[in-house]
């Protein structure tokens, strides 16, 4: 399988490459030239394990690469999270609502399910070229944690993660700043996470600078992302009873629309899923977008669900390609339209498959008080904005993005409870290690020129 820009001026390139790109040189986000048809492998999958699925899957896009190869790949990928039936629980709180815990990864979180399979394909390709890699990444708050964790103890890696000063959770910057390791480099910036977004973005746009460095993307901007993320919707659906997945929604916690993406694109590839909904916080540009038909940015305002921050939702050009009827010329001159004003408003968006809601940080409390108080449930700030105007109408299964200890003050705020896990307390009495540079991208090439390996 090949894979091409939305943005139609690179070539075409295996998956191999796509990975180690992240972003392709024409400036656009690597997409499978054809989408496969997974209807015809839905009645096999169902009795496989987490691993196994993930493997049937990826073998589809994964094809320059050895059959065992993958699998191994794979198969370490998911041990990391323990025993196979807890690597993303669907927990029933009534009989037309599931959580999908996807929390039970290093992190905490659901970045780990694609960012350590991105990890050990990296790991793979270092041992294969004889050479580093350099990973470069931005974070509004459990991206950088995954992407440090994904390459901990790997030779010829080195990480650089930028984030927004003081608009991530303790917690969650403990996470990137307490490893102890020489080679992961947290770098906390002046301004917000799409200040940090538009540099790193800059900084791949110097493709002499990328290429001398070896430089490599761990955002949802990199493929693995979005296809990592796919499977754990896969599992999900698969588990359900055969009667009611017609009728399921999955409702989704997202600001950089990387995670619904993931979801949508199965529906794309024949998953007869009904749709999905997009819960925002009060940065609401997804929920404007699917209720006005108009993407606009404005400022950042910092919220009880910090990784969902977001103004500029980088995952917004995949769908875009699909949007626009996959013409990269369109695309373009849309993204450049984005770049000059901040907003582009459809003639026409098919909104089918998508709903959205908008939680202010008052209703955030609220949600996560009133889960607790019905289903004795604890969700985090991300997941309880998940929880606003469910349709009665559908079967939920609203994905839980983090762990509810991630974010303590919060869920006592709310309920009372002080959530803890042993891997974030063991963090506390560690030491933190961050380097505070400006969100500029001269700054960021001369540290990165400095550490890289």
């Amino acid at each position: 399988m090949k894979f091409v820009s939305t943005r139609g001026q690179s070539e075409p390139v295996g998956f191999t490459e796509a990975v180690a790109l992240g972003l392709a040189p024409d400036g656009g986000l690597f997409l499978p030239q054809k989408l496969p048809n997974l209807a015809p492998h839905l009645a096999g999958w169902e009795s496989l394990g987490f691993a196994d699925l993930a493997y049937e899957f990826l073998k589809l896009f994964a094809t320059d690469l050895p059959p065992d190869v993958l699998r191994g790949i794979v198969q370490k990928t998911y041990g990391t999270f323990g025993q196979a039936e807890t690597l993303a629980p669907l927990r029933k709180l009534d009989d037309r609502l599931f959580v999908l815990e996807l929390f039970h990864g290093p992190t905490l979180a659901f970045k780990d399910f694609a960012l350590q399979l991105l990890g050990n394909l990296y790991e793979h390709q270092c041992a294969q070229r004889g050479e580093g890699i350099n990973i470069l990444g931005a974070t509004s708050g459990d991206t950088g944690a995954a992407a440090i964790h994904g390459l901990l103890g790997k030779p010829k890696t080195a990480s650089f993660i930028l984030y927004p000063e003081g608009r991530v959770s303790a917690l969650q910057e403990r996470q990137m700043t307490c490893t102890g390791a020489a080679n992961v480099h947290a770098i906390a910036i002046d301004g917000t996470f799409d200040d940090a977004q538009r540099v790193l973005k800059e900084v791949f746009g110097d493709q002499d600078f990328a290429a001398q460095h070896r430089l490599s993307a761990v955002n949802s901007i990199n493929l693995a992302r979005i296809l990592g993320q796919c499977i754990y919707y896969l599992s999900a659906w698969l588990r359900l009873p055969a009667t009611g997945r017609a009728n399921t929604e999955f409702v989704v916690p997202t600001g950089n629309f990387g995670n619904v993406f993931a979801g949508w694109l199965l529906q794309r590839m024949g998953v007869p899923v009904k749709g999905f909904k997009i819960a925002t916080n009060r940065n609401d540009i997804l929920h404007r977008l699917f209720n006005t038909a108009e993407y606009r940015s404005e400022p950042v305002q910092p919220s009880l669900a910090p990784s969902m921050d977001i103004q500029v939702a980088s995952n917004f050009e995949r769908f875009l390609y699909y949007a626009l009827d996959e013409n990269p010329t369109r695309v373009r001159a849309v993204m450049a339209q984005i770049k000059a004003t901040g907003a582009y408003r459809f003639d026409v968006l098919n909104k089918a498959s998508f709903s959205s809601s908008r939680a202010t940080d008052g209703e955030i409390t609220a949600l996560i008080r009133q889960v607790w108080e019905r289903h004795r449930y604890l969700v985090d700030p991300h997941t309880a904005c998940g929880f606003k105007e469910l349709n009665p109408a559908r079967v939920s299964i609203v994905l839980a993005t983090a762990h509810p200890a991630k974010f303590p003050e919060a869920i006592h705020a709310a309920t009372g409870q002080t959530p803890t896990h042993p891997a974030l307390e063991v963090l506390k009495a560690r030491p933190i290690v961050k380097h505070r540079l400006p969100a500029d991208a001269a700054a960021i090439k001369a540290f990165v020129a400095k550490h890289a390996v």
